[in-house]
C-alpha cells in the first residue's frame, strides 16, 4: 500500500495539509470500516498505521488479534518515537 495512494483513496488528495475537516472525518470513517473488514495482515497494518498518524487508530489489542501483529505495531510506534 502506497502512502500517497491511501491518502487519495480516503481523503481525495495526496497532500495531508489540504484535507478539509469534512473529508478527514469521512475518510477516517471509511478507514474504520475497511480496517474492520480487511483480512490481509499487511493491509490491516497499513490502514492502522495511517489511522495512527491521524490520531484515530484503535488500541493494539482491538486492531490486532495476533500477538506478532501487535508486536510489529509496537515496533512501528518505537520507530516513530525515535524519529521524533
Amino acid at each position: 500500500m502506497d502512502f500517497n495512494d491511501q491518502l487519495r483513496r480516503y481523503f481525495g488528495t495526496d497532500d495531508p495539509t489540504t484535507i478539509s475537516p469534512g473529508a478527514l472525518e469521512s475518510g477516517l470513517e471509511k478507514m474504520r470500516v475497511d480496517l474492520g473488514m480487511e483480512k490481509d495482515p499487511g493491509r490491516r497494518f497499513a490502514l492502522w498505521a495511517l489511522m495512527y498518524m491521524f490520531g484515530q487508530a484503535p488500541d493494539l489489542d482491538v486492531a490486532f488479534k495476533d500477538e506478532a501483529e501487535r508486536e510489529a505495531a509496537r515496533n512501528f510506534l518505537d520507530l516513530l518515537d525515535r524519529s521524533s
